[in-house]
């Protein structure tokens, strides 16, 4: 073997391979060479100096991967800072061009800033309402919401509270879960001298099972404190209310706090950002069985509370087994469900069969907004979140617009920085760093914007939220980030791509004319993608504030502008039947008395707030409940005069209606015409409560009223003679001559001088009651209207850029045009007609898109046809508007173009 055939063999020198590989081969191979020379020069053979300097060479292949392994380190440190440089070079370059265009720059990062400031602001509520799992809750996807579903009057329904036997009925026996919860969350009196109603979560001892969180201080009440139907008086508070009220002071265990009716002993405080079950923060967590008659106790006994089906006031959360599906826990809990039903059934008769009424239980997620009853306004938020990714396209399109402007603009330079030796691929990757950082500087002003008005969002869309900051929400923050990269990349790409592609040597041979007009169909068509966008949202707009005009002019049977709400809360002072009557007159009284006060009436049934319900009797009719929900208002006089319902036959409830008299009844239009349709009213018998009651006599008919929905109300209504029919539930309805908003202080301080002790007042306007009603149309035509109006503003900005861009462009053309006669007008018309022409094919496509989208917006609308031609009508001339104002500067520009001097420019 020759010393060349033994170097091959030894460092594989006539193999393929990496640069470093080759290089680490050469060079060993040159010192073993070297090597065997100095043998042989020392007289061995070339055989056996070959052999001797293997053999002092050792493990080649060992020698041969260290080595390599080191110089492919020192190629990767030489190129991750080379590049590294690169990128350094690049941002101070970007740095520099920015700072050479301020108001270019300024304009980019705001569009960019209001873009991504929109879509996080709404990713954070999207995600807080249907995908993040309540705080401290390991294995989220095991805790379901139960919900009690059936058929109701022939309808599908799905019940969020049950009664506490019910809750013990369907999960005590059920194997498919591991824990189980009864909570419940109300406002209550919290406080002696002073107090506020606030929102105080009771549960059962599971409670705190289901989350993995430990207490600040103190400890959490366990089974020991949950013992029905008394258990212990003891209080968790929330760590926001222990740091308000307390200033986080650890001596507040033990001490006293008076929620309701009771004193409760503060055991511990619940550790900081916990929320239990709900999604506004209570501010303390109670016992179930110590805090369920605080509220309840006085009007129902505990017999039944907790062994009685007609009060539905728990929501049921249980932890399902791993090991089993959602299917089997269905099926066990609807089992248990319908045995439960059965026995129901058997203590009241009159309920319906169950093959009617098909009770089974619906196992939904923890998230309620996921669940079988999911609100409109969470509906309206889904659809704002597509909302807020067209405003970000319609920016991205702006954007990248300007940066093809900028590009032709450019296009010297460019060819310039090409013909002096800069690869296009550095030349791409320089541009794309400049779109990046501009859309790193448009998302920190978006998450700067989303910080500042997002609160204000927030709390427009859900108030009744508890809300994390902006700046600590750690998946919106990731959310902004990977937006802002993805739009600097998205912005930025087709641009570059466009700009690296010039052809040098026409770009150079161009001088002066490098400006020639040259139309781009890319930037045509991102103008017009963006103005149809804005078509959409305007759409959107218009037919939502349709929809609100049309929710606010909707006769309700009663006038809330003027109508304020008084609830007495007696809050442990005991008082016998007489001397709560007494107080009650006097309230009433002293209503009457107050200035600005027109009318006031006790009632006992509040639209869209409590109802009140008993059974009804009248001849003729087997089962009048199979007729539908009937609900009863035991009213004063002068109600009808103080809620502004109209009597449209016979007569109201007077002072006459009294004990000793024959009962009298006002009903409802609808419930007239179910009960005695085809037949007067005037005059039927009906028993309330029992078929062994005497008559009440129907003396008048008054409008139907909205209670429960503005979109599907039966308006079965009736009203009772307070004297003659009295309830536990007693409100006061005060109508006032100004708006019930401005005079609600004035009479809870002039009625709280009548109430005894620790008792209070507290007076609501029922706008107030009514705006989470009519929240998802304000919502909707609030929040469509702010998108489409900054999209109109943004694309309207595109135009005139484009617009202006290419007068500046056609300067030659157009001093062509003047010097061979062309007026002013038909210059100015040559360049409007552009400007019109791309309005008329973005409302076009925008149109065709929004009636796309007509049949699933529909439900979202109120008594408003998503095909409204005036709506689409006024988009078409606003849109058009907008672009005429857009090109009529521009048009004036090339109006005033010098022939001469563009002539001789060249």
């Amino acid at each position: 073997m020759t010393r060349g055939e033994g170097f091959r063999r030894l460092f594989r020198l006539d193999r393929g391979g990496a640069d470093v590989e080759r290089a680490v081969d050469d060079e060993l191979c040159f010192h073993f060479g070297l090597a065997v020379r100095e043998l042989m020069a020392g007289g061995m053979s070339e055989a056996d100096a070959q052999l001797e300097a293997e053999r002092r060479f050792g493990d080649v292949e060992r020698t041969r991967a260290g080595l390599a392994a080191l110089d492919r380190a020192r190629v990767a440190h030489v190129r991750r800072a080379e590049r590294w440089s690169n990128v350094g070079q690049d941002l101070r370059y970007a740095l520099r061009g920015l700072r050479r265009r301020p108001g270019f720059s300024a304009a980019i990062v705001l569009i960019l800033a209001l873009g991504i400031g929109a879509n996080a602001t709404m990713f954070g509520i999207v995600d807080r309402l249907l995908f993040r799992p309540p705080a401290f809750l390991p294995r989220a996807s095991e805790v379901h919401r139960l919900y009690l579903a059936g058929r109701f009057d022939g309808k599908e329904f799905a019940a969020t509270s049950t009664g506490y036997r019910r809750f013990r009925e369907i999960t005590d026996s059920a194997a498919s879960i591991s824990a189980a919860v009864a909570f419940w969350t109300t406002k209550i009196a919290v406080g002696v001298t002073d107090p506020e109603e606030l929102r105080v979560s009771f549960a059962t001892a599971g409670f705190w099972k289901l989350f993995d969180a430990r207490p600040a201080i103190g400890r959490f009440f366990s089974e020991a404190d949950d013992r029905v139907p008394a258990g212990t008086p003891v209080a968790v508070l929330s760590y926001g209310f222990w740091q308000a009220r307390y200033g986080a002071r650890d001596d507040v265990l033990g001490a006293q706090l008076r929620i309701g009716r009771f004193d409760y002993t503060i055991i511990g405080v619940a550790p900081k950002g916990f929320l239990g079950l709900s999604d506004d923060l209570p501010v303390a967590f109670i016992p179930l069985s110590s805090g369920a008659d605080n509220s309840f106790g006085v009007r129902n006994p505990p017999n039944r509370l907790y062994h009685g089906y007609t009060i539905n006031w728990l929501q049921i959360v249980v932890r399902r087994k791993p090991e089993l599906s959602v299917a089997a826990a269905t099926a066990e809990l609807s089992r248990n469900y319908q045995r439960s039903y059965a026995a129901q059934r058997a203590e009241q008769p009159g309920s319906p069969p169950e093959a009617e009424a098909k009770p089974h239980v619906v196992v939904g997620s923890i998230l309620t907004q996921r669940g079988p009853n999911q609100g409109t306004d969470t509906r309206v938020a889904i659809w704002l979140v597509g909302v807020a990714l067209i405003v970000l396209v319609i920016a991205c399109a702006n954007v990248s617009n300007l940066l093809l402007a900028r590009a032709l603009q450019r296009r010297r330079e460019i060819a310039v920085r090409l013909a002096l030796g800069i690869s296009r691929r550095r030349l791409l990757a320089q541009l794309l760093v400049e779109s990046v950082l501009l859309a790193l500087l448009g998302g920190a002003a978006g998450i700067a914007l989303a910080a500042s008005g997002g609160g204000l969002l927030r709390a427009t869309l859900l108030p009744g939220v508890t809300w994390t900051n902006t700046l600590g929400d750690g998946r919106m923050l990731l959310f902004a980030a990977v937006v802002t990269l993805a739009t600097g990349g998205l912005t930025g790409l087709a641009p570059a791509l466009h700009a690296v592609r010039y052809d040098v040597s026409n770009a150079l041979k161009a001088g002066s004319r490098e400006g020639t007009y040259q139309r781009s169909r890319l930037r045509s068509a991102l103008l017009v993608l963006q103005s149809a966008l804005s078509v959409v949202l305007l759409v959107g707009a218009g037919l939502f504030v349709r929809s609100l005009d049309h929710v606010q002019a909707l006769r309700l049977g009663y006038d809330p502008e003027h109508l304020a709400l008084v609830t007495p809360n007696l809050r442990g002072v005991v008082l016998d039947s007489t001397s709560r009557e007494t107080l009650f007159r006097e309230l009433l009284r002293a209503a009457q008395a107050l200035p600005g006060v027109r009318a006031a009436a006790h009632t006992a049934s509040v639209p869209f707030y409590s109802d009140w319900e008993e059974p009804l009797f009248v001849s003729g009719i087997d089962s009048v409940s199979r007729l539908g929900s009937f609900v009863l208002s035991s009213v004063s006089p002068d109600y009808f005069d103080a809620t502004g319902t109209r009597i449209v036959q016979g007569r109201g409830i007077t002072g006459g209606d009294r004990l000793g008299t024959p009962g009298a009844m006002v009903v409802s239009q609808s419930m007239a015409a179910k009960l005695w349709p085809g037949r007067d009213p005037i005059g039927q018998c009906v028993r309330v409560r029992a078929d062994t009651m005497p008559c009440s006599y129907v003396v008048g008919m008054a409008e139907d009223i909205r209670r429960g929905s503005l979109t599907d109300d039966a308006g079965l209504q009736y009203y009772l003679a307070r004297e003659q029919f009295s309830t536990s539930f007693d409100y006061l309805f005060v109508r006032t001559s100004g708006t019930a908003e401005s005079s609600g202080e004035a009479i809870r301080r002039g009625l709280q001088r009548v109430m005894p002790g620790a008792s209070y007042v507290t007076v609501m306007p029922m706008t107030g009651i009514l705006s989470p009603v009519r929240r998802s149309w304000q919502l909707g035509a609030t929040m469509f209207t702010l998108f489409g109006a900054l999209a109109l503003i943004v694309a309207g900005v595109g135009l005139y850029s484009v617009i202006s861009f290419n007068v500046a462009q056609r300067t030659q053309e157009l001093s062509v045009r003047v010097a061979l006669g062309a007026r002013t007008h038909h210059v100015m018309r040559l360049v409007l007609t552009d400007a019109v022409g791309v309005a008329l094919l973005a409302v076009a496509l925008g149109a065709g898109a929004a009636l796309l989208a007509s049949r699933w917006v529909k439900p979202l609308l109120f008594a408003t046809s998503p095909h409204d031609a005036a709506v689409y009508g006024t988009v078409t001339t606003v849109l058009v508007a907008v672009a005429l104002v857009a090109g009529l500067v521009p048009a004036l520009r090339a109006a005033r173009v010098d022939p001469s001097g563009a002539l001789r420019a060249d």
